[in-house]
């Protein structure tokens, strides 16, 4: 998990240069299969600042009790910057109006 963390930040080290978002699809993730607070914290602490200034927002696609209880947490520890990107969606309609999904390619599992 934590090598594909750093391939995606080298990644969008590459590509960004303005703008973006991040969509993460939570859908039905087991909570034994997400990863800890310690590690999201210093995966958080690992992107440069750069790369945090520009993020536009970072939307959680079916948000589990469990991702919004650990947020809400967290919430006084983290920049209230970030704490402001953060957005909830429901639904992959509700999704459709935030972003084009032209391009977005979503597993069949999170569809279904």
């Amino acid at each position: 998990m934590e090598n594909l963390f750093l391939y995606v930040i080298s990644t969008l080290e590459l590509m960004v240069a303005e703008d973006y978002m991040i969509v993460y699809l939570n859908g039905a993730t087991p909570r034994r299969k997400m990863p800890g607070l310690g590690w999201m914290k210093k995966c958080y602490q690992m992107i440069d600042r750069r790369l945090r200034k520009n993020l536009k927002s970072f939307i959680i696609v079916h948000p589990s009790w469990f991702i919004r209880t650990i947020l809400a947490v967290t919430r006084p520890f983290i920049s209230s910057k970030f704490s402001s990107k953060i957005q909830y969606v429901s639904s992959l309609a509700e999704l459709r109006e935030l972003i084009p999904m032209d391009y977005v390619q979503i597993p069949e599992s999170i569809i279904k």
